[in-house]
């Protein structure tokens, strides 16, 4: 009789979803999509790689859904499209805060746990996985600053290439970067967008070496691709470039040198700890909207193999 009712006791435990002791156990066989800012960098490819390690881990489908391109509209229609499609949760790095909240207010409205990677959106989430991007951009600012003038060059002028204006990451990364030379003699110039399009960044870039700038920032990897690729086509080296994000490319311009340095993120750690909080999220778990940063660290010439 006991066993009866303990198994009883059990039954009615999980229906109200009262265990969350072995993270996969209700979510297993559960649907998660992964919608990132675009299918295409290296950045957002390696974030997917380590979401579907993890996914494997905790025997859940986690479903790769990014658009081509960094697109509002095209990524919109992905949180839409999750939602007419049953998943669960919906693990996402938002092109922008403010666009994409509307779709994903619907999404929670239909209980789907919702999971910031990189870039949150203007919209409460369970819990976010994303880079100190102001930290990051301080640290960018604060190498090309000690490169210029470990060559003595202690004024002149700088420019940024940046994504878009309603990008979060890289506007706090630009933040960063601009407020290592606030107070010194050194000129950031008006910032100058790309959509993150490596070929529109190097034109953007090659201006900015044709106006005589002593450094250029490049704040995502299409940027920094950009800027490194210009610096080489230059011939010049006058000038020297910081970047963000790692790439084989980037690897190779600053490993040439044509690069001084590049902020790496760890885009695969946030796509396994996306994975697991959203396992958390659908088992009942509340995480609090914790917010939690992934870390970036400075490669060199001298680190690169």
């Amino acid at each position: 009789m006991k066993k009866k009712v303990l198994a009883v006791l059990c039954s009615m435990a999980v229906a109200a979803g009262c265990f969350t002791g072995a993270t996969s156990v209700f979510a297993k066989g559960e649907k998660i999509a992964l919608i990132t800012m675009d299918s295409i960098d290296q950045h957002w490819v390696t974030l997917n790689e380590g979401a579907q390690e993890e996914a494997k881990k905790e025997e859940v489908t986690v479903d790769y859904m990014a658009p081509n391109t960094k697109d509002d509209a095209q990524q919109i229609e992905c949180v839409n499209n999750a939602i007419a499609g049953g998943y669960q949760a919906i693990i996402v790095a938002a092109n922008g805060p403010d666009a994409i909240s509307g779709s994903l207010k619907e999404a929670e409205a239909a209980g789907i746990k919702i999971v910031y990677v990189d870039s949150p959106a203007n919209v409460e989430a369970e819990a976010t996985f994303s880079t100190d991007n102001k930290a990051g951009g301080e640290k960018a600012g604060e190498e090309l600053k000690k490169a210029l003038e470990d060559k003595g060059v202690t004024s002149g002028s700088i420019g940024i290439i940046n994504t878009n204006a309603a990008s979060q990451s890289t506007l706090d990364r630009e933040a960063g970067f601009r407020s290592v030379f606030e107070d010194t003699d050194f000129e950031v110039l008006e910032t100058q967008y790309s959509e993150g399009d490596a070929a529109k960044s190097q034109s953007i870039a090659e201006n900015y070496i044709t106006q005589g700038v002593v450094g250029i920032f490049g704040t995502n990897e299409g940027c920094t691709v950009g800027t490194g690729n210009a610096i080489k086509a230059s011939g010049s080296d006058s000038v020297l470039g910081v970047g963000f994000d790692k790439s084989d490319t980037i690897l190779n311009l600053v490993k040439d040198g044509y690069l001084v340095c590049t902020m790496a993120q760890n885009p695969d750690v946030m796509g396994a700890e996306g994975v697991k909080a959203a396992v958390k999220a659908i088992n009942g778990e509340d995480l609090g909207g914790e917010v939690t940063d992934t870390g970036v660290s400075v490669i060199k010439a001298e680190d690169v193999k």
